[in-house]
């Protein structure tokens, strides 16, 4: 299965900067679907980067357009974010895989 790094932006129209992540409208939803998606092992890492602004995720997906269908089912998807890319990312480097 391949390996594709998603970055996700916080440009939808209902985001609000002024407020938390955990703040705004819609997170409980949005929170429980992504742990669906680590849960289901489609997401291995994310988390919001330093600018607060974007996101990225580690997922295993077989292409690009199940990557996007399945954020797409995401309740924040249009409203508080939008896939910015979603690029292949072979990793070869994996220490958990030592364990």
């Amino acid at each position: 299965m391949a390996t594709f790094l998603v970055t996700l932006e916080r440009t939808g129209p209902e985001w609000q900067p002024s407020r938390g992540l955990e703040e705004q409208s819609g997170w409980d939803a949005h929170a429980a679907f992504m742990d669906g998606l680590v849960d289901a092992g489609f997401v291995v890492l994310g988390g919001p980067m330093e600018d607060q602004h974007r996101v990225a995720l580690a997922v295993e997906a077989d292409s690009d357009a199940v990557v996007r269908s399945t954020l797409a089912r995401d309740p924040w998807s249009g409203s508080h974010l939008r896939i910015a890319s979603v690029d292949r990312w072979t990793i070869r480097l994996d220490q958990r895989r030592r364990r």
